[in-house]
């Protein structure tokens, strides 16, 4: 009896140790999976912020805006394609439209488009790789100095900009691209 007890806890201490190391080798196979997958997301990160940065030393971007806030700290989230800010060809669009407005706005589609010559610009990369992207738009409806800030590893940015006679300035949060892979529809500028 005590032989048939030794050899049944034998067995069950036996199959104990394999289901242990078969979870310790399931652990090790998902941890490299998981860090492969960690590894991939952060090489397409950093492709898109390469992009981002060429599109921001060639002045040919879209920042497609997701969130705006307000001067007092108000958040808005909004439509990407009809809130952003362009440049081509030294030559820049601001456009804010609110969403699920009653009235056509302006610029025909809820809100306000203004265009401006671009001058006083100035790029600017700090030791740890983020950039400061500085800009001065003038036009006719607007007189405005355009900041943006991108972290280096991602094209998530945010510009701040800040109208030169008032201070009711607001943030522009999302995404920056080439000109030619934005997703935009442009209202009817002031």
């Amino acid at each position: 009896m005590l032989k048939k007890l030794c050899l049944l806890l034998i067995v069950v201490l036996m199959g104990a140790t394999t289901s242990f190391a078969q979870n310790e080798s399931d652990k090790e196979t998902r941890k490299a999976r998981k860090e492969a997958e960690k590894a991939k997301k952060e090489a397409e990160e950093m492709a898109l912020f390469a992009e981002a940065f060429k599109a921001l030393n060639d002045g040919y971007f879209v920042l497609e805006a997701d969130r705006v806030e307000f001067r007092r700290g108000t958040n808005v989230y909004v439509s990407p394609n009809t809130n952003f800010i362009s440049m081509v060809d030294e030559k820049a669009t601001i456009q804010l439209n609110s969403t699920g407005a009653a009235f056509s706005g302006p610029n025909g589609i809820g809100g306000i488009t203004v265009d401006g010559n671009v001058s006083n610009i100035s790029l600017k990369q700090d030791r740890k790789g983020n950039i400061t992207y500085n800009m001065m738009v003038q036009g006719v409806g607007v007189s405005a100095t355009v900041t943006i800030r991108m972290s280096k590893g991602s094209n998530f940015c945010t510009a701040m900009v800040s109208p030169n006679f008032n201070g009711n300035r607001m943030n522009f949060t999302g995404y920056l691209y080439p000109f030619d892979k934005s997703d935009i529809y442009k209202g009817r500028a002031l």
